[in-house]
């Protein structure tokens, strides 16, 4: 499913779908019948929105249900837990990171015929819906609460630093692709934070299924292989990022990387 969804369209990606793919390359022996079964009651508690009703309505009623009725939060006390950044287990567990429970806002909001996005906000997903000429921007791992301009600065303050201001590109949408990239780049960088780099690559090759026109990846993965030790698969990682292109000092330094390491296997 993951080979197929890098081919696809951005829109044409299942967001949810993936997520829980992604979520059972983990947990081989678990079926995700039971999870597909639990976003549709939750698509079906939202249920659909009446016609007099706009962004913030749309909202609330996201915030009941998943906050609300099913109890979903962040996980404020094992933020570092990789199961947050896993769909099946947030769903067992009713707590993740944002971006995991930023997808399942944007799964059940979208079923019920609104238009989500996420958000390119630094350090912490956020979720923006529009409707009849309202936005109302949600915050899936605190309740779902809607943001303001105050809200929004003060939150980009605590993550950035106090001399960081609100700037359009943090209002950008961001794809299906990039939010499930996002998602598996948690578990990566927790993996090389914990000195397991064997671990790293492997989601990393997951990542390339989902992009693998995406050369930076390329880069990181070739930069992990040969920390590994592999240089052959360092070589053919690299070479890949020098056939797809890149900013010409990342083109540079690969070639010479190429060449370092074709010289300790020649």
């Amino acid at each position: 499913m993951l080979e197929r969804a890098g081919t696809l369209a951005d829109d044409a990606i299942d967001l949810a779908e993936t997520a829980l793919a992604l979520g059972a390359m983990d947990r081989r022996a678990v079926g995700l019948s039971w999870y597909r079964d639990h976003l549709n009651h939750l698509v079906e508690a939202v249920g659909a929105i009446t016609p007099d009703e706009g962004a913030a309505d749309a909202a609330e009623r996201l915030r009941a249900v998943i906050a609300g009725q099913y109890g979903y939060e962040g996980d404020t006390r094992t933020y570092e837990d990789l199961q947050n950044a896993n769909l099946t287990r947030v769903i067992d567990r009713r707590k993740g990171l944002p971006v995991a429970l930023g997808i399942l806002y944007l799964h059940v909001g979208r079923a019920a015929g609104w238009s989500l996005a996420g958000l390119n906000f630094p350090g912490h997903f956020l979720i923006r819906l529009e409707m009849k000429g309202e936005r109302a921007i949600l915050d899936p791992f605190n309740g779902g609460q809607s943001c303001g301009p105050v809200e929004l600065r003060r939150l980009l303050k605590a993550i950035v630093g106090v001399d960081a201001e609100l700037e359009p590109e943090h209002y950008e949408t961001v794809g299906n692709r990039d939010i499930l990239l996002r998602l598996q780049n948690n578990i990566k960088t927790r993996h090389l934070r914990q000195g397991r780099p064997d671990h790293a690559i492997e989601i990393l090759e997951r990542m390339l299924l989902l992009a693998p026109n995406d050369p930076m990846l390329w880069r990181e993965a070739g930069l992990i292989r040969a920390a590994l030790g592999d240089n052959d698969e360092a070589i053919e990682a690299l070479e890949r990022v020098l056939a797809l292109g890149a900013a010409d000092n990342v083109l540079h330094e690969t070639a010479v990387l190429v060449q370092q390491l074709k010289s300790r296997t020649s």
